[in-house]
Protein backbone atom coordinates (compact mmCIF):
# COMPACT_ATOMS: atom_id res chain seq x y z
CA UNK A 1 0.00 0.00 0.00
CA UNK A 2 1.46 3.48 -0.74
CA UNK A 3 1.82 6.02 1.87
CA UNK A 4 -0.31 8.70 2.38
CA UNK A 5 0.02 12.19 1.07
CA UNK A 6 1.13 14.55 4.06
CA UNK A 7 -0.58 17.74 3.86
CA UNK A 8 0.76 20.40 6.82
CA UNK A 9 -1.29 23.66 6.96
CA UNK A 10 0.23 26.64 8.42
CA UNK A 11 -1.84 28.10 11.39
CA UNK A 12 0.48 30.49 12.89
CA UNK A 13 -0.56 33.82 13.65
CA UNK A 14 0.09 34.76 10.09
CA UNK A 15 -1.15 32.18 7.98
CA UNK A 16 -4.41 32.12 9.81
CA UNK A 17 -5.14 35.57 9.31
CA UNK A 18 -3.92 35.45 6.03
CA UNK A 19 -6.12 32.83 4.88
CA UNK A 20 -5.10 29.11 6.24
CA UNK A 21 -8.14 28.86 7.40
CA UNK A 22 -10.17 28.69 4.95
CA UNK A 23 -7.85 26.82 3.13
CA UNK A 24 -8.15 23.98 5.73
CA UNK A 25 -12.10 23.97 5.36
CA UNK A 26 -11.50 23.59 1.63
CA UNK A 27 -9.64 20.70 2.74
CA UNK A 28 -11.93 19.09 4.71
CA UNK A 29 -14.89 19.75 2.72
CA UNK A 30 -12.57 18.22 -0.41
CA UNK A 31 -11.59 15.33 2.03
CA UNK A 32 -15.78 14.30 3.04
CA UNK A 33 -16.97 14.39 -0.17
CA UNK A 34 -14.54 12.43 -1.98
CA UNK A 35 -14.13 9.89 1.47
CA UNK A 36 -10.56 10.70 1.69
CA UNK A 37 -10.41 11.23 5.26
CA UNK A 38 -8.28 8.10 5.50
CA UNK A 39 -6.53 8.23 3.14
CA UNK A 40 -4.74 11.65 3.29
CA UNK A 41 -2.36 12.42 6.84
CA UNK A 42 -3.13 16.42 7.77
CA UNK A 43 -1.23 18.16 10.34
CA UNK A 44 -1.66 21.68 11.58
CA UNK A 45 0.89 23.73 13.54
CA UNK A 46 3.38 27.03 13.10
CA UNK A 47 6.34 25.47 12.13
CA UNK A 48 5.67 24.86 8.59
CA UNK A 49 6.32 28.82 7.42
CA UNK A 50 10.25 28.52 7.79
CA UNK A 51 10.53 32.59 8.44
CA UNK A 52 8.62 32.99 5.42
CA UNK A 53 5.49 34.36 6.80
CA UNK A 54 4.98 36.91 4.40
CA UNK A 55 4.45 34.88 1.57
CA UNK A 56 1.45 33.27 2.98
CA UNK A 57 -0.33 31.56 3.49
CA UNK A 58 1.89 28.96 3.11
CA UNK A 59 0.73 24.81 2.62
CA UNK A 60 3.16 21.94 2.20
CA UNK A 61 2.19 18.73 0.49
CA UNK A 62 4.68 16.07 0.14
CA UNK A 63 7.56 18.19 1.10
CA UNK A 64 6.57 20.67 -1.62
CA UNK A 65 5.91 24.40 -0.38
CA UNK A 66 2.90 26.12 -1.70
CA UNK A 67 2.58 29.85 -0.88
CA UNK A 68 0.16 32.56 -1.22
CA UNK A 69 -2.72 29.34 -1.20
CA UNK A 70 -6.36 31.30 -1.50
CA UNK A 71 -9.12 28.28 -1.32
CA UNK A 72 -9.06 28.06 -5.02
CA UNK A 73 -5.35 26.93 -5.41
CA UNK A 74 -5.99 25.21 -2.58
CA UNK A 75 -8.78 23.03 -4.62
CA UNK A 76 -6.86 22.55 -7.04
CA UNK A 77 -3.06 21.42 -5.31
CA UNK A 78 -6.20 18.70 -3.83
CA UNK A 79 -7.27 18.08 -7.28
CA UNK A 80 -3.82 17.65 -8.63
CA UNK A 81 -2.96 15.35 -5.50
CA UNK A 82 -6.38 13.11 -5.96
CA UNK A 83 -6.99 13.08 -9.74
CA UNK A 84 -7.11 9.73 -9.32
CA UNK A 85 -10.16 9.93 -7.57
CA UNK A 86 -11.08 13.75 -8.63
CA UNK A 87 -14.39 12.50 -10.36
CA UNK A 88 -16.14 10.23 -6.82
Amino acid sequence: MAEKPKIVICMGSSCFARGNEKNLQVLEKFMQERGLRDEVDVELGCSLCREQCSQGPNVLVDGKEYHAVDPGMMYEILRELFKHRANR
